[in-house]
């Protein structure tokens, strides 16, 4: 709910990734994750990402669905890989055939599209990686101006926290906050309500 939306793509030779140990994102500590973020930024690969500001999800949310923004950014940035690569998506469609076929349709590139796609291809492991690297450090930077935030994630009681404290003292938070969220607006609705009492 707070932080931008990083969308990131490696492409290389597949045994590089596994060589360096690129795993899912979310199973390695931070120091093992900037290791391996640091080797495939100085390595034989090509790395991509697209940083999309809160600012810009709640403005895109006027129109649009999540799932039509990402969309549109996956399709940018994955026809900025190599006309004859292959190239595997952690699907973020409930249907991974169907964000495929679009995929494929709009980038003319061979895509495949699979659920916990981070988890089993150590290329797309490796891009969880650098989207993780870069969201993590664009948050800490919004620490040092907010202070404690948590990871900004809807799970994390720091976070839920802190956006309650802003919508009960009014703080201006459009900069760093996705406002169109269902989770965000549930918690400004309590947040408005209990001012009122």
């Amino acid at each position: 709910m707070i932080g931008p939306m990083v969308i990131a793509m490696v492409c290389g030779d597949p045994k590089y990734f596994s060589r360096i140990g690129a795993r899912d994102s979310k199973e390695l500590s931070d120091a093992r994750r900037r290791e391996i973020y640091a080797a495939l930024m100085e390595g034989p690969v090509s790395v991509r990402f697209t940083v999309v500001s809160p600012e810009e999800l709640n403005q895109k949310m006027d129109n649009m669905t999540l799932n039509q923004i990402e969309l549109e950014k996956y399709a940018a940035i994955i026809q900025e890989s190599p006309g004859d690569a292959i190239v595997f998506v952690d699907s973020f469609d409930v249907n991974p055939v169907r964000l495929q076929d679009t995929l494929r349709s709009l980038t003319g590139r061979k895509v495949y599209c699979h659920h916990h796609a981070d988890r089993d291809y150590p290329v797309v492991s490796a891009a969880s990686i650098v989207a993780k690297v870069i969201r993590d450090d664009e948050i800490e930077r919004l620490k040092a101006r907010y202070g404690e935030i948590g990871s900004g994630y809807p799970s994390d009681p720091l976070t839920v926290r802190f956006l309650k404290h802003a919508v009960e003292t009014g703080m201006d938070i459009h900069e760093i906050a996705r406002l169109k969220w269902k989770t965000f607006q549930r918690i400004a609705s309590v947040g408005r309500n209990r001012k009122l009492f």
